[in-house]
């Protein structure tokens, strides 16, 4: 004698499949949740914390946001109180609300935040004003708005292009000033394209 069984309800039927689908997405979840990176080490010292995916915002004394850092990782060294950035890419707003944009393949944020250096293809550029500078070091004062650039520096403003040896640029006052061995191109009106 055979036994027969009840056929499962429609809410037997949706309940497996709903537990189905959790554990299908469970799976999927769990696949592509992303691993830390390794501990970064350097030579200043053993970091305190790292961040990925991070972007840091200052306020002014105001409130307002006047200052952002978006960098895929942030390391904190605590020996120097330095922190450094990997290819950070920076926002910065000067006392007219004007914005500048900067960026390098590293960048290190000083005691307190208020000392921005960036290194490697380090770039600064004013896009109210259309023009650029590029340089293998520079440095950005957030509290003064002043940039500097001890190492080679071009400036170009199509289809003006200039460079120097030694950079400063005060956000502020909306002055750049390039020093030593400076060369440049400005041409006439008949000359422009």
């Amino acid at each position: 004698m055979a036994i027969r069984l009840s056929r499962p309800s429609p809410r037997i039927w949706l309940a497996l499949l709903l537990v189905i689908l959790g554990a299908v997405l469970t799976f999927i979840e769990q696949r592509d949740t992303r691993t830390p990176g390794p501990i970064p080490r350097d030579s200043a010292g053993e970091p305190d914390f790292y961040l990925e995916g991070v972007t840091l915002t200052r306020f002014d004394e105001k409130g307002r946001p006047h200052q952002r850092l978006v960098t895929p990782r942030l390391v904190h060294i605590p020996d120097d109180d330095s922190t450094r950035a990997e290819t950070p890419k920076a926002r910065l707003l000067d006392s007219d609300g004007d914005l500048w944009l900067a960026n390098g393949k590293e960048g290190t944020l000083g005691a307190g935040g208020n000392r921005l250096v960036l290194r490697g293809d380090a770039h600064l550029e004013s896009p109210g004003e259309g023009w650029q500078l590029d340089t293998e070091i520079l440095h950005v004062n957030t509290v003064t708005n002043h940039a500097w650039s001890d190492s080679e520096a071009r400036i170009t403003q199509p289809p003006q292009r200039m460079r120097g040896d030694r950079l400063d640029a005060w956000f502020d006052d909306d002055l750049m000033r390039l020093t030593g061995n400076v060369h440049g191109f400005h041409p006439t009106k008949d000359q422009a394209p």
